[in-house]
Formats: structure tokens, sequence, C-alpha cells
């Protein structure tokens, strides 16, 4: 073999799934995200220009596509002053038991729309903004703290386990014995076209505000 077409990372060339389709793997990702709850959005620091990570909860629209976000914020957080300034950010998903992972890179958007709140909200939100009990900051749909950040995906990378553990252990012993790279997982990707085209066919590629 040429040294040209010598992979750099053959675990990665061999996990890699080509050959699922864009719908099976919107709905797969979701189904990922569903089973993980929490992830780290990074955003980069208004004043210092750093990257900062903190644990949020997505919602997940009932149209499976094509890989967008929701999250609730308070609009006091000094994250939207960073995403006022810089909208890109990063969701990082990991679930320990399976070492199943995501990562989705977009573009972040304030939406104060109370329809759009109403029709996320659920009653465990109440928890995390408390009552003030002045009749109008009761950590309820139409508390004024309460406000939603967009998250539109660009691309989108995960790893979804598709053998099961015993084959995994297997695979990789005999990689450690032949030196032939182990299958453990399928390693896919969205592409900023795919999300687009995705969008188009839900008629969804429009803006919120």
């Amino acid at each position: 073999m040429s040294a040209s077409t010598v992979h750099s990372n053959p675990v990665l060339e061999k996990n890699k799934d080509l050959v699922t389709g864009t719908e099976k793997k919107i709905e797969d990702l979701y189904k990922l995200i569903d089973g993980i709850k929490v992830c780290m959005m990074t955003t980069r620091c208004a004043d210092t220009g750093r990257l900062f990570s903190r644990a949020m909860s997505p919602r997940i629209p009932d149209e499976h596509v094509p890989a967008d976000l929701w999250f609730f914020t308070n609009n006091s957080s000094h994250k939207l002053d960073e995403l006022v300034k810089d909208p890109n950010v990063n969701l990082g998903f990991y679930k320990p038991s399976t070492a199943e992972w995501i990562s989705v890179s977009g573009t972040a958007t304030l939406v104060d729309d109370r329809t759009k709140i109403k029709e996320l909200y659920t009653p465990d939100i109440k928890a995390w903004f408390g009552d003030l009990n002045d009749g109008i900051n009761d950590g309820g749909p139409n508390d004024p703290r309460i406000g939603l950040i967009f998250v539109k995906a660009d691309t989108v990378h995960y790893s979804l386990k598709d053998v099961s553990a015993p084959v995994q252990i297997w695979n990789i012993a005999k990689g450690m014995i032949t030196g032939e790279p182990p299958k453990v997982s399928a390693e896919r990707e969205l592409s900023s076209s795919e999300l687009q085209n995705a969008r188009r066919f839900e008629g969804v590629n429009k803006p919120l505000v």
C-alpha cells in the first residue's frame, strides 16, 4: 500500500458509516439525545474570549428534523451576552454506559416567543426558576425571566453503538493481537448540506425571528 493510501486514523476509517441515509441518521440522533438528556453547551466569553461550558437539557421538537434543538434559559444569564457577541456554539453529549457521544456545531438564536415557550414548557422548568411570590416571576410559562435558545445545527458528528458489548470486547482484544482496527461503533456525520436539504424537505428552513 502506498503512503498516499495509508489512513492515519484506521479506527475511524473502520467505523465510519457511509451508507445510512439522512432521515435515519437524524432519527437515531434524536433517540440518542433522548437517552442522554443533558449536554455541555460551549460558548465564548464576551469579555475574555475564552471558551466556557455549562450543562443544559435540550427540548427536542416533535418533528424529528433536522437536528435542531431548543433550550430554556434565564433571560438574565451571562451566556446571553456571549451569544449576542458570538452565536457559534458546540453541544457535547456523552453516555458513559455505552461510550456513545454526540458533537453538534451550530449557531444560537435568542427567542422571546411566549407561544413557543408554552409549547415546550414542562412542570420541571419551574424548579430551575423558583417562585418569587410577586405574582409575576412564578416560574410558570408566563414568567418574563424564561426565554429560549434555539440552536440551528450546522454539522453533527456522533458515535452510535451498533455491535454488542461482547463483540466490542472481542474486536478490541483481537486488535491488540493482530493490529487490526476494531469495529466498535458506527461513526456518523450529518453535513451542512444534508441538514439544509432536510430543512427544505420539511419546510422548516425559515427564520425564527
